[in-house]
C-alpha cells in the first residue's frame, strides 16, 4: 500500500523536473523562463526589468537569453520569501551577467517560498549559445531579465513565455 503515494510522488518529482528539448526562436532577446510576465518595470539606469514569475508548474530549467560569454555568476544568500511578493527583492538569488551583442546582459534567477535551490550549470567565462540551458531553479519562483537602453519589450502582463521560445524584444 505505501508504493502508492511513493510512485505517486517519484511520478510528481519526474515531471516537476522535466527538461524538454526546444526549438529555439530566432530573435535578439529570447525568455530565459517558462512562466508568465509578472512586471515590465523602467529601472533609473535606463534598463527595463522584465519579471517572469514561474509557478510549480511551469518547466524549472532556464536558458540564455542570448548568446555571449558569462562575465559572473554570482550567490547571492537572501529569504525565501513568495516570488510574486514585494518582499521577494531580498529573496536568495544568483545574478548573472552575459557579454552580448547588446552589451552587459543581467539575468538574476530568485528562489521562492518553495524553491530553496538554484543550481547554475554554467561558470564565469564560458560562452553560451542563445537558449542553451543555463541553469534550475528547483520548486520555481522568479527570473528577472534587465534589457539595456534602446530595446523595445514586446511582451505584456500577463503574458505568458517559453524559455528559448518567446521573444522579449521588438526590432
Amino acid at each position: 500500500m505505501a508504493a502508492v503515494p511513493a510512485t505517486a510522488l517519484a511520478a510528481g518529482m519526474l515531471w516537476f523536473f522535466r527538461d524538454p528539448e526546444r526549438e529555439i526562436a530566432q530573435g535578439r532577446v529570447i525568455s530565459p523562463a517558462d512562466g508568465v510576465v509578472q512586471s515590465i518595470m523602467p529601472w533609473k539606469d535606463g534598463r527595463t526589468r522584465v519579471a517572469i514569475f514561474m509557478s510549480p508548474l511551469n518547466v524549472h530549467v532556464n536558458r540564455a537569453p542570448l548568446a555571449g560569454t558569462v562575465t559572473s555568476v554570482e550567490h547571492v544568500p537572501g529569504g525565501f520569501v513568495p516570488a510574486f511578493n514585494k518582499e521577494s527583492e531580498n529573496n536568495e538569488r544568483v545574478v548573472w551577467h552575459f557579454d552580448t551583442e547588446l552589451g552587459d546582459i543581467e539575468m538574476v534567477q530568485i528562489a521562492g517560498a518553495v524553491a530553496r535551490r538554484i543550481v547554475p550549470y554554467t561558470e564565469q567565462g564560458a560562452k553560451v549559445e542563445q537558449g542553451e540551458r543555463i541553469g534550475l531553479i528547483r520548486f520555481g519562483s522568479r527570473v528577472d531579465l534587465y534589457l539595456p537602453e534602446g530595446v523595445e519589450v514586446d511582451v505584456e502582463v500577463g503574458q505568458p513565455t517559453t524559455a528559448g521560445v518567446t521573444r522579449l524584444d521588438r526590432d
